[in-house]
């Protein structure tokens, strides 16, 4: 079916037309969706994609060679493809396909790093890290009597690259950042980071999470040596993410998971396994998210990530001035390269009583500590208000959702 043309993100060819559920009402109220760092909402390509495989082509991949079967592992294996072409790759075989970050993460923890990690080692990330680039580092320290030390950020947001490149001390084996934080928007400079770890012979991964929906991505040209992000934020299917890493990396480590589809030969004697990267994809695999994400990669694509950065630029800045504005309210992350995220609190009012009067006047954002309880300490809050915008929203919702603030900063008193 062919979509409309995504052309303006206010005129005609609206690419609103494109998502079916931003057409929906909350409460009597047009849907004003502004929880897109949680998750994107899906394009019809995307859904037609995924109602197109159950009804046509449903089947096991790499099990059988009816047609059906091969169907579906061509659809699998073409997933795999378009994330490589994504992230540009150097092969097909360095994108190993995932739930998402958070097993992304885990896959590096255990199965990386733990087998070479001794007491005093130690592992460096940030504070401002989502709870996913942390609590995996937590878990394979403790195993291992390693330590794990996090770089401070500024009061604008920004990382503290000095002090992160001072903790790349000689007992660290693995140092891990966000591209973009979840919270502050933050564009963290993952290049450079990249160079310094790789100076000092200290292997780099970047959550990519936050970064993917909105910016184009060279790992190669970043340098880093893992690269994780999630499905369902890039617009497509829960359930789906990847993981890229150098070929010889993947090479060296150990699988994570055992079971079928990642062996060679199974004997009680001993088991082989396969070359990654389905040495780490044991089991059944979410084969109709992926070709969904296939679906959402292919999307993307046609509108063009530097447009899409751009229609998110623009809403941004529109966003932020009428923000603050806003009598008492506070914004948390500043920085001058950021995502189209902001988070914010308003004097006396707390963050999910706010959220939740918003609800009632149908517009969705997110409230709470957003799996980062290290960043909120540094700010001294509990919890903060979260809009985060995509491409497909507007400059009129931007004006909805500050009126809507102002009634209800006066229904709070």
């Amino acid at each position: 079916m062919n979509e409309p043309a995504a052309t303006d993100h206010n005129g005609a060819g609206d690419p609103r037309a494109d998502f079916p559920l931003l057409a929906r009402e909350v409460h009597g109220k047009p849907l004003i969706y502004f929880d897109n760092a949680n998750t994107a909402q899906k394009p019809r390509v995307v859904i037609e994609a995924v109602d197109r495989f159950y009804r046509h082509s449903n089947a096991n991949v790499s099990r059988a060679v009816h047609t059906l079967g091969e169907e579906a592992t061509s659809l699998y294996e073409g997933a795999r493809d378009a994330l490589a072409r994504f992230v540009n790759a150097g092969s097909r075989e360095e994108i190993v396909l995932t739930s998402g970050t958070t097993q992304a993460i885990n896959l590096v923890a255990y199965s990386h790093l733990l087998p070479q990690l001794r007491p005093g080692d130690a592992i460096v990330t940030t504070c401002m890290e989502h709870h996913a680039n942390i609590v995996p580092w937590q878990l394979v320290a403790a195993r291992a009597g390693a330590i794990v030390k996090a770089a401070p950020i500024h009061a604008d947001g920004t990382l503290d690259v000095d002090a992160f490149v001072a903790l790349l001390t000689p007992e660290v084996r693995l140092a891990a950042v966000t591209h973009v934080s979840n919270v502050l928007g933050t564009i963290n400079p993952v290049a450079q980071l990249a160079r310094e770890a790789r100076r000092r012979g200290i292997v780099l991964l970047v959550d990519g999470s936050q970064a993917a929906p909105h910016l184009p991505i060279d790992v190669r040209a970043i340098g880093c040596d893992f690269y994780a992000w999630t499905g369902h934020k890039l617009f497509g299917p829960t359930g789906t993410g990847a993981l890229w890493a150098r070929h010889e990396l993947l090479q060296a480590m150990p699988p994570f998971f055992g079971g079928g589809e990642m062996i060679r030969e199974v004997r009680f004697e001993g088991t082989t396994f396969a070359d990654p990267p389905h040495r780490f994809e044991a089991g059944t695999p979410n084969i109709a998210g992926f070709v969904g994400l296939a679906a959402a990669i292919d999307y993307v694509q046609r509108v063009g990530l530097p447009r899409i950065g751009a229609i998110e630029r623009d809403l941004l800045a529109h966003a932020t001035e009428a923000l603050q504005a806003v009598p008492g309210l506070r914004i948390f992350g500043t920085a001058p390269d950021k995502a189209a995220v902001i988070s914010f609190l308003i004097d006396g009012v707390h963050a999910h009583d706010l959220a939740t009067l918003l609800d009632h006047e149908g517009i969705a954002v997110r409230s709470g500590h957003h799996c980062a309880h290290p960043l909120m300490r540094f700010f001294g809050v509990p919890a903060t208000l979260r809009a985060s915008l995509a491409f497909y929203n507007t400059h009129e919702e931007i004006e909805r959702f500050v009126s809507a603030i102002a009634r209800v900063r006066r229904l709070l008193g």
